[in-house]
């Protein structure tokens, strides 16, 4: 059984999830938050094995309780949800150590999706999530060597530095090293940059 936590403050969009789930077969809510802080709280006691947190809510937000999760229990899946499709919005979560983006208005049925994915330690994405932007760039993967291209496809179907060093027969430490230099050539701005033009070129390679 896959163990959720579920932070949301608006009490109808809650009660609509904890409905939704209530006799699922392999998806158990097993908490609910209204803050960021609660929900770091109700982490700490529970250890779930998803989050599904929205991204704006009072006391503290759903980036800045990611972030301090993940500092904890690295081994957790994050899922934002949010009203937004917006850049900075999924950026910020992406830095703070999210796995996962949905959009308010998509069907629950794409929830369940999305926690069965990150609980499997893979990426999701809402379909209707826009991913292209006009800051990041498209046409620098010719300055990577063939080593970061074989890691960037990886990084792009939401492998770990782990395992992406088992399957390139490589160190992490190699791995990581590879990202960096990476961000620095395509001048992107951290890892949720990289994560982002990774996915947008997934098919151009």
């Amino acid at each position: 059984m896959i163990r959720v936590v579920v932070a949301e403050d608006h009490l109808a969009v809650a009660d609509g999830i904890l409905a939704y789930f209530k006799y699922h077969d392999s998806i158990s809510i097993i908490g609910h938050a209204k803050n960021g802080e609660d929900l770091v709280k109700l982490v700490e006691k529970n250890i779930p094995d998803v989050v599904l947190t929205d991204v704006k809510m009072p006391v503290m937000d759903g980036i800045e309780a990611a972030k301090l999760i993940k500092a904890k229990f690295d081994r957790i899946g994050i899922i934002a949800f949010s009203m937004f499709d917006q850049d900075e919005a999924v950026d910020l979560m992406l830095q703070a150590g999210a796995t996962g983006y949905l959009l308010k208005n998509s069907p629950l049925s794409e929830m369940e999706k999305a926690i069965l994915k990150v609980s499997e330690g893979n990426l999701y994405y809402d379909p209707n999530l826009s991913l292209a932007t006009e800051n990041t760039p498209n046409e620098n993967t010719g300055i990577l060597t063939k080593r970061q291209i074989e890691i960037l496809k990886l990084v792009g179907k939401g492998k770990t530095n782990q395992q992406i060093a088992d399957a390139l027969f490589i160190g992490k430490t190699t791995v990581e090293t590879h990202r960096k230099n990476m961000i620095r050539k395509l001048g992107l701005h951290g890892p949720g940059e990289l994560l982002r033009y990774a996915l947008q070129r997934k098919y151009d390679f």
